[in-house]
C-alpha cells in the first residue's frame, strides 16, 4: 500500500451558490410556517412526501408540534391492507431470497379505492385552515399548496433495515432478515417511489434531508434542482460508503482512512448511481441526496444523447472496490447471460464485468474460466453436493487461476465463472444490474450474520459458459493491452472491455496534461496511480476538481473537453488513470 497520510476524500461535495439551508426542526418549521404566511388561501394543504426508509413519524411529530395544522391524514391510512399488498408484490418476489422480477406497480396500486375516495371527500370539506398530509403517495390525496419532499439515501435505508427500525412499503415486516426487506425494495418499492419522484422532481417546493436524525436539513426544491443541473456538467464525485464481509481485507482501512478497529472492509461502493449518494454544500452544510436523483432530472446532460437513447434514465457504468487485502477469496461466481436476465428477471441488459488490478500481494491471482477437458456435469453436480455440505468443491480440478500482479485488467463477460482471490484490491469495472451475481461456492463460509450465504447453482449452470477454458481465457480475457496514443508526457493503452461487453476502458500514464473530450458520452475514471490530480476545462467551463489517489469521478457527457495533469505532491511524477464509458459504435 505505501500510503502515508490517506487524502481519500469520504465526503466530497459540489458547492451551489444562493441559497439557504435550513437546520434543526425549529428552522424548517419557521421556513415553512413563513411559506404558508405568504398564501392568501384560508385552506392550504402542506404534504409531506415520504421516501420509503424516512422515519416518519419523527418528521410528523416534529412537524406537527412546531406547526399545529388544524387537521392531520396520513397517506398510509388509505392503503390496501398489508395482506392485499402482499398478494398484490408476491408475482415480483417469488420466493428466492435473493432475486425476483422488476415490478411495473405505482403508487395507486397500494391504495384502496374505497377509502381514497373517503379521504378525498373529507379534505374537500374543509374550508380553512392548514391540512397537513404526510405519508408516501401523499400527493394523492389533494392538490398540495406547498410540496415538502422528504428523501432518503439508499445507503442509509439499509441501515435501518439492519437495525430493525424500518420495514417495506405497506406492510409491517420491520423484524424480517434484512436481505428481505433489501429484496423487496430492490425489485417492488424504490420502483414504486421513484416512478413517483420523477413525476414530481420540478414541483417540489421544498427537499427534506433527514438522513442524520438529529440534524434534519432542508433546502428550497429549486436550491436542489439547482444543484442537479451543476453537477450534470461539471466533473464529480459520489460519496463512497464502505461494508465489511466474511472475506474483506484491510486495505481499504489505510488508503480511504477508515476505523481501524473494524473487522475488516470488503467493498467500497463508490460510483453505483443508484445507491451512493450525492452531496450538495449549502452555506457550508452538506446535503445529502440519492445520486440517482441526478440521473432522473439530467439524463441527457450527464449520460449523453446516445447512452440514453439506449438505456433511458439509467446510469450503466459501475466502479466498486473488492478488498481482500490479508482476507479471503470471493464468492465463486457467474452473471446472468443477457438472455437469461430479460427473461428471468426482467431486466433489459447483464453484469459485464472486469476486474483492474489496483493493487496485489505476491502471489495473488484471480479465478477465471474453465480449465481444459472437464465434465460439465460433474461439475454441477459436485457444486450442488458441496452446497449440500456431502463435500467440499474442488476448484482447482474445474477452475482455472491466474496469477496477477498490479495494474493487471482481467475481463469478465457475462457467464464466465470467476473470483478475486485473497490479498488483491480489484477495482471493479462493470455494468451496473447491481444484485444479479449467482454464487456457486462459497468455500463453505457464513455471513456476517451467521447464516449460510445463499447459493445460486439453479441459476449458475443455466448460464456458465464451459467453452471458455483455459487457452480461450488466456488469448481473449487477461491483459488485452494495446497503446492507442502518445504524447508529450503522456500515453493511452486501451486495456478491454471484451468484444461482448459495452463498456471501453482507456488507461493513461501520463507526467504532463493529457487531453480528454467526452465525445457526448459520459465518462468514469479512477486515479489509480499517483497521489494527486486535477480535472480542469480548457474552456473555464466549470471548475477545477482536485482527485486523490483511489478516487472515482464522473465527467458527464456534457461537460465536453477536460485536462487532467499531475497536482500537488505528484507535480512531476507518473500517475495514471482509467477511464471508461459505454462504446456506442
Amino acid at each position: 500500500m505505501g500510503n502515508k497520510k490517506s487524502k481519500f476524500n469520504k465526503f466530497p461535495s459540489i458547492k451551489v451558490e444562493g441559497f439557504t439551508c435550513r437546520v434543526g426542526w425549529k428552522q424548517i418549521a419557521r421556513e415553512i410556517q413563513y411559506r404558508i404566511n405568504r398564501l392568501s388561501s384560508e385552506k392550504i394543504v402542506l404534504t409531506v412526501e415520504i421516501y420509503p426508509g424516512a422515519f416518519e413519524g419523527d418528521i410528523f411529530g416534529n412537524l406537527n408540534s412546531l406547526l399545529k395544522p388544524n387537521r392531520v391524514f396520513f397517506a398510509g391510512d388509505v392503503f390496501k391492507s398489508p395482506s392485499e399488498i402482499r398478494e398484490m408484490t408476491n408475482p415480483y418476489l417469488g420466493d428466492d431470497p435473493v432475486f425476483g422480477v422488476l415490478s411495473y406497480l405505482k403508487i395507486d396500486d397500494y391504495f384502496d379505492p374505497k377509502k381514497l375516495s373517503k379521504a378525498k371527500e373529507e379534505i374537500n370539506k374543509i374550508d380553512s385552515g392548514v391540512i397537513l398530509i404526510i405519508g408516501s403517495g401523499a400527493v394523492h390525496l389533494a392538490e398540495p399548496d406547498i410540496l415538502v419532499y422528504a428523501d432518503m439515501a439508499r445507503w442509509e435505508i439499509q441501515q435501518r433495515f439492519r437495525r430493525n427500525e424500518i420495514g417495506n412499503l405497506g406492510i409491517d415486516n420491520k423484524n424480517d432478515l434484512p436481505s428481505l426487506k433489501y429484496k423487496r425494495s430492490f425489485f417492488v418499492d424504490w420502483r414504486v417511489a421513484d416512478r413517483l419522484k420523477r413525476e414530481l422532481m420540478e414541483k417540489w417546493d421544498y427537499v427534506l434531508d433527514t438522513n442524520d436524525g438529529q440534524t434534519p436539513k432542508m433546502v428550497a426544491g429549486e436550491a436542489v434542482r439547482s444543484g442537479l443541473r451543476k453537477a450534470a456538467r461539471q466533473p464529480f464525485e459520489l460519496k463512497p460508503f464502505f461494508d465489511p464481509g466474511p472475506w474483506g481485507g484491510q486495505w481499504l482501512k489505510e488508503v480511504c482512512d477508515l476505523d481501524r478497529s473494524a473487522e475488516n472492509y470488503a467493498w467500497c461502493f463508490n460510483c453505483v448511481p443508484e445507491e451512493n449518494s450525492l452531496l450538495l454544500k449549502f452555506d457550508g452544510a452538506l446535503f445529502e441526496i440519492p445520486s440517482i436523483n441526478l440521473v432522473f432530472y439530467q439524463p441527457k446532460e450527464l449520460l449523453g444523447e446516445k447512452v440514453y437513447a439506449r438505456f433511458g434514465a439509467e446510469f450503466p457504468i459501475r466502479f466498486d472496490f473488492l478488498d481482500t487485502w490479508e482476507g479471503g477469496n470471493l464468492s465463486l461466481q457467474v452473471h446472468p447471460t443477457t438472455d437469461y436476465i430479460q427473461n428471468t428477471f426482467g431486466w433489459h441488459y447483464t453484469q459485464d464485468e472486469s476486474y483492474y488490478l489496483l493493487d496485489a500481494k505476491p502471489g495473488a491471482k484471480v479465478y477465471l474460466g474453465m480449465r481444459e477437458n472437464i465434465d460439465p456435469r460433474e461439475m454441477i453436480r459436485d457444486l450442488k453436493r458441496a452446497d449440500s455440505g456431502e463435500i467440499d468443491f474442488d476448484d482447482e480440478k474445474y477452475i482455472q487461476t491466474w496469477q496477477v500482479k498490479k495494474h493487471d485488467h482481467v475481463l469478465i463477460p457475462a457467464g464466465t465463472v470467476h473470483c478475486s482471490g485473497k490479498n488483491c484490491l480489484v477495482l471493479e469495472i462493470s455494468s451496473t444490474p447491481y444484485i444479479f451475481t449467482f454464487k456457486l461456492w462459497d468455500w463453505g463460509r457464513v455471513g456476517l450474520d451467521g447464516r449460510p450465504r445463499p447459493i445460486h447453482i439453479r441459476h449458475g449452470e443455466k448460464v456458465i459458459q464451459f467453452n471458455r477454458t483455459t487457452q480461450w481465457t488466456k488469448q481473449n480475457l487477461i491483459n488485452r493491452i494495446e497503446e492507442t496514443a502518445r504524447g508529450d508526457g503522456w500515453r493511452e493503452e486501451r486495456t478491454g472491455l471484451h468484444e461482448l461487453e459495452f463498456i471501453e476502458t482507456r488507461r493513461h500514464w501520463f507526467t504532463k496534461k493529457v487531453r480528454h473530450h467526452t465525445m457526448g458520452i459520459v465518462n468514469v475514471l479512477n486515479l489509480v496511480e499517483g497521489e494527486e490530480i486535477i480535472v480542469e476545462s480548457p474552456e473555464n467551463r466549470f471548475e477545477p476538481l482536485i482527485v486523490h489517489y483511489a478516487e472515482t469521478f464522473v465527467v458527464p457527457a456534457s461537460a465536453g473537453a477536460y485536462t487532467v495533469r499531475p497536482h500537488g505532491a505528484s507535480m512531476g511524477k507518473q500517475c495514471a488513470t482509467i477511464k471508461a464509458y459505454v462504446r456506442t459504435a
